[in-house]
């Protein structure tokens, strides 16, 4: 007999060998439990029962992402006759043992009816593909006979429950080891959780075997990316949002041939595969690029349905795309909700192309998909998605992020909600953090054709350039000018201003369509004011990198872009200072090493997360009427003052 503590870790190993199959889950969907009996306050035994609480991916969750409730108090829900959602949220919320715990899911009622100790619930695609065909309950009766009980379609919730509850008392026989909610996903259950997996993988391979998917089949292959016509696409999204998105071109062999299909009008075009997908993907895909045509047609879907209703309105953007040149295009408020919507428009794809090869793919009424998409439990999930952060849906790219002063950028643009992409010639930049609103590319600045793919790998994953911090740059060895090196100095030279020119040159039709306007900020020097002995080199070439963003500042305000330099001085946490040096010049100082880190007015050691910070503020809204400035972080300089 398991005690509690192995009954737990059952259930959650259970519930990540199915989360790892995105065929049986997409983002966030299914849910487990485990029934046990605990001790209440008294020291009486109850009955209890653990289930995945709302809003938790079963492929990562841990025991933090159940709820623990009175097992015979959420049974009573379904003896009611009707029930709001108020009250059902209320009653559920209510038969926590932990009132600080996370919130079960609605579909805890059916979990803890269903007689048996493990059970485990998820959305198989090709379960999905059966549901949606003509005849689809006939072919799922008739595929497992009375192994399962089927339920027809309901609103998942009090209806889905009381009915699901139902269909088990009357239908279920000994050979029961599964119930399946047409339209919805499947329940399997059984004693031991591996009782209760080996009766799901039953199901899904019956199922499989009857909707096998064929190898995608095209003519073509995804074309090369327009990154200023998927920018343009962005622009229009996030214009119909209110707000930039997140937009991802993909590129894989399915999504490509489904993209390609003669029919997609017709295929794709009459809904999600169960409404629950609605939430992230919208009712329909926009097919082609006509984002006004959507938002008007998505606009007379809500007043064809929300007649007399109280609802909140989403935001009419599509977030889904099917376009001949780009393929499949998803789109997000962040990095997360783009993911999301990615992960189920592969499961509908799958799951349309398994119903078309049984005869054609018929989706559940318009009704039922909006009545869903805009139930207000449902909306919740959006609300845990909320992201007020400054830069939410914003893109941003740092050259030189891979150490020193780029990092410290990323990493406070990252801390604000932006995506960021890393450029640096060190292939360390693919590992400076595993934040996931973070990509690297290993990328040479002074190579046009690098550059120029590092800008389609940023705008292809996405969807288009925001904000751009211009940090990457080389400071060589000090030599006076009498021994003047023309090789040092070309280097220079073609690092810090050669490559910064045609780098501006390839972002500048990016930013232009940038939907809060483009931002720019050239990490500059102290040496720009104020040069120094055996810098010729440096001081010369950042003097000029200055000139071309002084010029950029000048020739691109019409075009909303703003750009400012921030000149930094003594930032001694970067690759430049090695220990050794740092000690040296201390020395020649005869003060300490910390002290010498503070050799300026203001006694302040100068970091660069505390110029990532000045840059991310130059990026941000305060400083929307700024452009051309010049900003230094120094702790205070006689020189520059």
């Amino acid at each position: 007999m398991m005690n509690n503590h192995e009954l737990s870790s059952e259930c959650v190993r259970m519930s990540r060998i199915i989360g790892a199959d995105r065929t049986l889950v997409a983002h966030g969907g299914g849910n487990t439990s485990v029934k046990m009996t605990v001790t209440n306050l008294y020291g009486d035994p109850v009955e209890a029962v653990w289930v995945k609480a709302s809003g938790y991916d079963l492929a990562n969750i841990d025991e933090d992402g159940f709820a623990l409730l009175d097992l015979e108090r959420v049974r009573r829900i379904v003896e009611l006759d009707t029930m709001t959602d108020t009250a059902m949220i209320n009653e559920l919320i209510g038969a926590r043992f932990d009132v600080e715990g996370p919130s079960p899911s609605v579909e805890t009622i059916l979990h803890a009816v269903l007689p048996y100790r493990f059970v485990v619930h998820a959305h198989p695609n090709a379960l999905l593909a059966l549901s949606n065909t003509a005849d689809g309950e006939e072919r799922i009766r008739a595929l497992y006979g009375d192994s399962v009980v089927v339920v027809p379609y309901a609103m998942p919730g009090f209806e889905a429950a009381k009915r699901g509850t139902e269909a088990f008392r009357r239908d279920a026989t000994d050979a029961t080891t599964a119930m399946i909610l047409m339209h919805h996903g499947v329940f399997a259950f059984g004693d031991t959780a591996d009782e209760a997996l080996e009766r799901m993988r039953a199901v899904v391979d019956a199922a499989d075997a009857l909707t096998e998917l064929a190898p995608p089949v095209t003519t073509s292959s995804p074309q090369p990316l327009d990154r200023v016509a998927l920018a343009s696409l962005r622009r229009d999204l996030s214009k119909a949002a209110g707000r930039p998105l997140i937009v991802h071109r993909h590129t894989d062999a399915r999504s490509w041939a489904f993209s390609q299909r003669s029919d997609l009008d017709r295929v794709s075009q009459q809904g999600v595969a169960t409404p629950d997908h609605a939430l992230w993907t919208k009712n329909l895909p926009l097919l082609g690029r006509d984002v006004d045509s959507f938002v008007a047609a998505y606009r007379s879907y809500l007043e064809r349905h929300s007649a007399g209703r109280t609802i909140r309105q989403r935001d009419p953007a599509p977030r889904v795309v099917l376009d001949p040149e780009f393929g499949l295009v998803t789109a997000g408020v962040d990095v997360a909700a783009e993911a999301a919507t990615a992960d189920i428009s592969f499961q509908i794809i799958d799951t349309i192309e398994r119903a078309e090869a049984l005869g054609g793919y018929v989706a559940l009424p318009e009704s039922d998909i909006f009545n869903l998409e805009y139930w207000e439990l449902e909306q919740r999930k959006l609300d845990r998605f909320a992201d007020p952060r400054e830069f939410t849906g914003e893109v941003a790219i740092v050259t030189g992020a891979a150490s020193g002063i780029g990092r410290g950028c990323a990493l406070s643009l990252l801390d604000r909600g932006a995506a960021v992409v890393g450029f640096d010639i060190s292939e360390s930049v693919t590992e400076m953090t595993d934040h996931p609103n973070y990509l690297g590319v290993v990328c040479d600045q002074t190579a046009p054709d690098q550059v120029s793919r590092a800008l389609d790998i940023a705008v292809e994953r996405f969807g288009g350039l925001d904000m751009v911090v211009a940090s990457a740059g080389l400071f060589p060895e000090s030599s006076p000018i009498a021994q003047h090196d023309p090789a040092m100095w070309d280097k220079a030279m073609s690092v810090n201003v050669d490559a910064l020119i045609r780098f501006f040159a390839l972002i500048h039709p990016l930013l232009v369509l940038a939907p809060q306007g483009g931002r720019v900020a050239v990490i500059g020097s102290k040496n720009v004011p104020a040069p120094g002995p055996g810098a010729s080199a440096y001081s010369a070439s950042k003097a000029a990198a200055n000139q071309v963003a002084r010029v950029a500042a000048l020739e691109w305000a019409p075009d909303g872009i703003r750009i400012n330099s921030v000149h930094p001085d003594a930032v001694f946490d970067t690759a430049l200072w090695t220990p050794e040096l740092l000690a040296e010049r201390a020395h020649r100082y005869q003060m300490s090493i910390e002290d010498y880190k503070r050799r300026n007015l203001m006694g302040v050691e100068i970091t660069s997360a505390a110029v990532g910070d000045l840059v991310a503020a130059l990026l941000g809204n305060p400083f929307r009427c700024t452009t051309g400035a010049h900003v230094t972080i120094d702790g205070g300089n006689e020189r520059t003052i």
